[in-house]
């Protein structure tokens, strides 16, 4: 039957003594006594019945088959060291780590272009975002947070607001020439997202708010923002713009007004965290969201 493995603690021992040179100079830099050395290394010796160190010089050198152990438990050593230090650098990075659920459309013209600024003053942090065709984005595990659009009156989690919105019709610089004016909306084709969400404002909503006559059927439809965005920016009609969404492109100019009434929805967008317990990640995220939130749409 094989022997079983001897204890670390002696292993550690003698590789110690073979490293520094002496027994003594073993037990100085694990700071036990040099009795305490000695009797590891015979306790090794008799544990596998082979002689470890030549006693008869001073100091004590290693056998052969003293040096040939040494060298293994050294080299096995380093590789635990290593890995310990890989699994503390994983549970870091993992700790440090936080997912975000939002709209494709949120995601990409909203919460993307802003990751850069919290990543300069938060470069040991990692935030993955994960993105829902329509409805309103669901907490659950691994994701410890939303950017819901709503009424903000949710009971899966603790609710903060992020910013209100403003809603207006935009369209490409090559359509808005067209007209003298305003680009009337009856004369051009209207972009839809259609959306699970009821409130998501549509065509509809927006003309029956400003007072405008509310058009039946006509334009194009798509499943989410980004698409009808981009029909937008190709000139193939005319979009209701989200300050949140469109207004970077508007500031660029590859969006412009269409002239028409500014709509102030009742809704709003809130960041929504989970009720379990967050970790360090989560809460520095949410607290740099809101207040950058909030210093960005301070009226």
């Amino acid at each position: 039957m094989d022997r079983p493995f001897p204890p670390l603690r002696l292993l550690t021992a003698f590789a110690a003594v073979v490293r520094s040179g002496s027994v003594q100079a073993a037990a100085a830099e694990l700071n036990v006594t040099q009795p305490a050395i000695s009797q590891a290394v015979r306790n090794l010796e008799e544990h596998i019945g082979v002689r470890l160190l030549d006693r008869g010089t001073r100091p004590a050198r290693p056998t052969e088959a003293g040096y040939a152990l040494a060298a293994v438990t050294t080299e096995s050593l380093t590789r635990i060291a290593d890995m310990l230090d890989s699994l503390r650098q994983a549970g870091s990075n993992s700790a440090k780590t936080v997912t975000v659920a939002c709209s494709v459309g949120v995601a990409t013209y909203w919460l993307m272009p802003r990751l850069s600024a919290f990543y300069r003053v938060n470069p040991d942090f990692m935030v993955n975002v994960v993105t829902t065709q329509s409805g309103v984005p669901a907490l659950g595990d691994g994701v410890e947070m939303a950017i819901r659009y709503g009424h903000g009156r949710w009971s899966d989690g603790a609710v903060r607001h992020l910013f209100d919105e403003v809603v207006e019709p935009v369209c490409a610089p090559s359509l808005r020439m067209r007209f003298e004016g305003a680009v009337p909306p009856n004369a051009v084709s209207l972009l839809h997202v259609r959306s699970a969400e009821t409130s998501w404002l549509t065509w509809s909503d927006y003309l029956a708010g400003t007072g405008q006559p509310v058009l039946r059927g006509g334009g194009q439809s798509f499943t989410n923002y980004v698409q009808a965005t981009q029909a937008a920016l190709e000139g193939h009609g005319m979009m209701l713009g989200w300050r949140s969404i469109t207004g970077a492109l508007e500031a660029s100019g590859a969006l412009t007004s269409a002239g028409l009434p500014i709509l102030a929805p009742r809704d709003a967008f809130y960041l929504v965290l989970r009720n379990k317990k967050t970790g360090e990640a989560a809460e520095t995220f949410a607290h740099w969201l809101h207040s950058h939130a909030r210093s960005e749409y301070a009226p």
